[in-house]
């Protein structure tokens, strides 16, 4: 593989940030988990419900994109970035889906993305630098964060909005798969108040992201 100069690398990360934010994300090409569900009608109410929740998952993916992209960037062991790779193009999916959804919500992205993006970049990258144990144990409890998360979005989407809910279960497992992952790759455990400072974090950016 070949070694990427700074200016390769300048380049590589403005045009995954771009896909990232503005659409056209590089994916595995999985089928949309929600394209075997009919749509079900849903009231203003429940559209408006559905719409703030999968943009707050959209924002979530690009946070995600943009972590795995920082730490991928700073990660000392090959193995240990190509894992951060490969699951930024699983999260991608994601990314993909949870856009798709929002169009057919008639609905639209968060405007604040860019600084989520940016933010969670800078993250991820001292997160690489501080070690690669500690890179993959920052994984592992944001992949935690993100099940919980999901888990209370399931919980509150209206019962017959269908297609968003096969999107978000299939989220989940793989959300799940990257944890263990990480995990298993030698990941640490993070200390406690990293935990609630991660989580005071995530929290600005949903209730932000359903709104905006």
């Amino acid at each position: 593989m070949r070694h990427l100069n700074p200016i390769d690398q300048l380049i590589v990360q403005s045009d995954h940030a771009l896909r990232t934010i503005f659409g056209n994300p590089v994916t595995t090409e999985r089928k949309n988990p929600s394209n075997d569900t009919s749509e079900s009608p849903l009231n203003d109410t429940e559209r408006k419900l559905s719409s703030g929740l999968m943009r707050v998952n959209h924002s979530g993916e690009v946070s995600a994109q943009a972590l795995y992209q920082g730490q991928a960037l700073t990660a000392r062991l090959d193995k240990v970035r190509e894992s951060m790779k490969r699951a930024a193009l699983e999260e991608n999916d994601h990314l993909a889906w949870t856009e798709q959804r929002l169009r057919e919500l008639s609905s639209q992205k968060s405007i604040l993305n860019p600084v989520w993006y940016c933010g969670s970049f800078a993250i991820g990258a001292i997160a690489g630098l501080l070690g690669d144990k500690w890179s993959l144990g920052f994984v592992a409890e944001t992949e935690h964060q993100v099940i919980r998360h999901l888990d209370e979005h399931l919980e509150k989407l209206p019962k017959n909005d269908l297609r968003s809910e096969a999107v978000l279960k299939q989220m989940k497992v793989d959300e799940a798969h990257h944890a263990t992952v990480a995990l298993e790759g030698g990941g640490a455990e993070l200390p406690w108040p990293v935990k609630k400072l991660m989580a005071a974090m995530s929290k600005v950016m949903t209730t932000s992201a359903y709104y905006i």
